[in-house]
C-alpha cells in the first residue's frame, strides 16, 4: 500500500534527481510522476484530424515510488508514514518522527 498520495509535497532520495522536491501529480502501481522532476522529451507526432503539428514535447516521466519520500514542512527533509486511528475510528496519515498528522496541499 502506498503511503504516498496525489498532491502530496515529496523529495527524490534516489537517483539522478537527488535531493530536489516537487508534488505528486500521478500515482500508479508502483510509479510515481512528480511535477517539473525527471523530465523527457518526447516527438509528437502530426495529427491532421486535430491540427497539430509534429513538435519534440517535454513532459514528466514517472519515478519508482522508492526513490521518493515525503516531505516534512516542518522539518523540510524527509520522513516517513505511518497510519494513527483515533477514538472515533477515523484513520490519519502521521509523520514517524514528530507523530504530526500529515497536511495535504489541495
Amino acid at each position: 500500500m502506498a503511503k504516498i498520495k496525489k498532491n502530496d509535497q515529496v523529495i527524490v532520495i534516489a537517483g539522478k534527481e537527488k535531493g530536489k522536491q516537487g508534488t505528486v501529480l500521478s500515482i500508479s502501481n508502483d510509479r510515481v510522476k512528480v511535477e517539473g522532476l525527471n523530465l523527457v522529451k518526447k516527438h509528437q507526432k502530426p495529427n491532421r484530424a486535430t491540427g497539430t503539428e509534429g513538435s519534440i514535447v517535454t513532459q514528466e516521466a514517472s519515478l519508482h515510488i522508492s526513490n521518493v519520500a515525503i516531505l516534512n514542512a516542518a522539518t523540510q527533509k524527509a520522513d516517513r508514514v505511518g497510519y494513527q486511528v483515533d477514538a472515533e475510528g477515523v484513520k490519519t496519515r502521521v509523520y514517524k518522527s514528530t507523530g504530526e498528522s500529515v497536511a495535504t496541499a489541495k
